[in-house]
């Protein structure tokens, strides 16, 4: 297909006296230069015709228009900008009316918001959602839209970046009416006729009044306290505030011109680089070779072993996506327990008021609970999700064999064990795979594919296909102690470990990693999820530790005194009560100093940078090595595994972008600098080293797999 020329992506068709302008620029409608061209060219054609009586604007497919075309982001503006097409439907001396079906978001809705009325039909979906990508509403939507919609409702529209459906648009003020039918060119005309019969005058969006402007700023001043609070150090957010703040207290142009010179700086922005990757990447990570060599298996029916939190967690979430659900558990107990972690979900929403009682009792009847591995016969898939012991597992694998049906897909959600040795307890290896699931699994969206070698190609692309189903996030992973995530995690953890052990304190550790923007530090990650896990971890790993590797004792000794974190009321926190927030403890402190002691360190002080910068160079060097031995396809997928399930920032754009961000010189240079206190640990990967060497970066590896 040719490139899309301005009389291609919109046409215009007279009918009686209205020119119908319709944008058709699958698959969604986005405003790319040519669809900017042709609205302006059809807006002048429109004004200059004696003939025409008013406009219409409609979507052709599935949307209105669904927003900018992120892919002209970073490069050179072409004329015209989206503000001078909305000042042009603005300026229209006859009345537009834009239609609205399917998307209309970002600077789709920027359009809807300069025509003169809107109509909705019923499964539109309205938003202002730049600030997911560290933009704001660049074309009039931090003006318009508090004109249209009340100061408040409209800023945390934007500050949210959630849709509105049509009638919750209606009721806010977005749209004039809600039409029936699902042609929007022959409820678009009729609408206009009947506005055209009634002399209808044009309605400009700029000439409404914001009411009470003190009171408006008022609420806006709430807002940039609560946001600064909560968005940890987020770039637009803030900016969004600013802009509406323009539109209370300046006239329309300036306060277009204080959007615009803000939109600027957001898109200038390291953080808009961050969050595009990240979107973009979310959508790359599914494309995998064995999902575009087979089609998935199909599976109605699911059944999972164990019912503890994991295996519940999984439970809920195929029973969210309407599977019928079997567990199996070793006795009565245990599966009354396991039923009771499954129902303990639905009666929470109940008890929010997020779900009525015949729901929860129409999912809760698609749940089995037993005891007989038989009642697995006629399941599709099984998931099991018991103790992390190899031998355990593939005892439960044996029975799989015996009683699942040919071509049923077996996975196992091991965070570590091999599942190349999982798949040999079964007589069909093929069918084996690994599904990686987070705690708690029905809220966490990472889901690591685990991919062992003897696996066929169809299981790897039913993965995938479950994955969607469970609205997850699934990076494609291959078998290594940890995989992906957890692989990484061990690492970066060695060197927090390192540093706390120099002279840093867990406390101060925590807030650099805070700062930097993650949710929660590494210690108080570890007290949430129970210092006990670790332990069992670092001792099943004892036996073929490296002697010459460093390794630090402190979490050990605390792990010793049964302080596993939240669940025992102390870890590296206090939890007086059972508070969720951590008090520091000086007794940890005095661990600390006693180790210290103990190997005749010094202890020096670190800054939150120098911490970080430690951090990160662990984090992206075995990133780097997981990219060379290919248990990762591409640096993206470390990125996706790193934002959807261990919270790093998403406005950094993931670890392997981040690096690239700052250049990966920087990072081998801090990493060779580090080497010399401790060489063992500090290895620097061969990729990363070749990439420095050619000048080149992550990025260029991400057009693979």
């Amino acid at each position: 297909m040719g490139a899309a020329t301005p009389d291609s992506v919109v046409t215009t068709a007279r009918v009686g006296s209205i020119l119908a302008v319709t944008v058709n620029n699958p698959p969604v409608n986005a405003l790319g230069v040519a669809v900017r061209q042709g609205l302006a060219a059809a807006m002048a054609a429109a004004q200059a015709d004696d003939a025409v009586a008013g406009v219409l604007l409609v979507g052709a497919g599935k949307a209105f228009i669904a927003g900018a075309d992120i892919r002209e982001f970073g490069k050179p503006a072409m004329p015209p900008s989206l503000p001078e097409v909305c000042r042009s439907i603005e300026d229209c001396t006859k009345p537009v009316v834009a239609v609205l079906h399917g998307a209309a978001l970002g600077g789709g809705l920027e359009v809807a918001l300069s025509a003169h009325y809107r109509l909705a039909l019923p499964a539109a979906k309205l938003g202002l959602p730049e600030v997911t990508l560290g933009l704001l509403p660049g074309a009039g939507g931090t003006q318009r839209a508090p004109r249209l919609m009340g100061v408040k409702a409209a800023t945390e529209l934007m500050l949210s970046g959630q849709h509105l459906s049509a009638k919750a648009a209606l009721a806010a003020g977005l749209v004039d009416q809600l039409a029936e039918g699902d042609d929007a060119l022959a409820v678009g005309l009729a609408y206009l006729n009947g506005l055209l019969a009634r002399n209808a005058p044009v309605r400009r969006t700029r000439d409404i009044a914001i009411a009470d402007p003190a009171a408006a700023l008022a609420e806006l001043a709430a807002l940039k306290a609560d946001t600064a609070k909560k968005t940890r150090g987020l770039f637009s957010p803030l900016k969004i505030i600013e802009c509406v703040q323009a539109a209370v207290q300046l006239p329309f142009d300036e306060g277009m011109a204080r959007e615009r010179a803000l939109f600027l700086e957001c898109l200038d922005s390291p953080q808009r680089a961050g969050l595009i990757h990240a979107f973009f990447a979310e959508r790359e990570v599914v494309k995998v070779p064995e999902a575009q060599a087979a089609a998935p298996r199909a599976f109605a029916r699911i059944g999972i072993i164990g019912g503890g939190t994991m295996g519940a967690g999984i439970a809920v979430s195929a029973l969210d996506a309407g599977y019928p659900v079997t567990m199996v558990e070793r006795d009565a107990d245990s599966i009354a327990r396991g039923r009771a972690n499954v129902e303990k979900v639905y009666t929470g929403l109940v008890a929010k008021g997020r779900m009525a009682e015949e729901a929860k009792a129409a999912v809760m009847a698609r749940y089995t609970g037993s005891t007989s591995y038989d009642d697995l016969a006629n399941v599709d898939l099984v998931i099991e999700a018991v103790f992390e012991d190899l031998e355990v597992k593939k005892a439960v694998f044996k029975e799989l064999d015996r009683v699942c049906k040919p071509g049923a897909v077996l996975a196992t959600n091991t965070s570590y064990l091999d599942i190349d040795a999982i798949a040999a307890a079964t007589r069909r290896p093929q069918d084996v795979i690994g599904l990686h699931f987070f705690s708690p699994a029905n809220i966490m969206k990472l889901l690591e594919i685990v991919v062992p070698a003897k696996v066929s190609a169809d299981v790897v692309a039913t993965a995938f296909e479950l994955a969607k189903k469970l609205k997850k996030v699934p990076v494609r992973a291959g078998v290594c102690d940890g995989f992906i995530g957890n692989r990484i995690l061990a690492v970066y953890r060695d060197a927090a470990n390192h540093v706390l052990e120099d002279g840093a304190s867990p406390y101060e550790i925590d807030a650099a990693v805070r700062e930097f923007g993650y949710p929660m530090g590494p210690f108080q990650v570890s007290d949430l999820a129970g210092g006990d896990i670790g332990w069992a971890t670092r001792k099943r790993k004892a036996a073929t530790r490296d002697p010459k590797a460093r390794y630090v004792e402190i979490a050990d000794r605390i792990a010793e005194r049964g302080w596993y974190g939240q669940k025992t009321g102390r870890g590296w926190y206090l939890y007086p009560e059972g508070a969720r927030v951590g008090q520091q403890d000086p007794e940890v402190l005095a661990i600390v100093d006693a180790e210290r002691a103990k190997k005749g360190i010094t202890p020096r002080n670190f800054s939150h940078e120098e911490i970080m910068r430690r951090y990160m160079a662990a984090m992206v060097n075995e990133g780097a090595k997981v990219l060379e031995e290919g248990i990762a396809l591409r640096p993206l997928d470390i990125d996706v595994t790193f934002l959807s399930g261990y919270g790093f920032p998403r406005y950094r754009g993931g670890p392997m972008q981040w690096a690239d961000m700052q250049g990966l010189d920087k990072v081998l240079a801090d990493i060779e600098a580090f080497a010399k206190e401790d060489a063992q640990f500090w290895q620097p990967a061969a990729l990363l080293r070749k990439l420095v060497a050619e000048g080149s970066n992550f990025a260029s590896l991400n057009q693979r797999g």
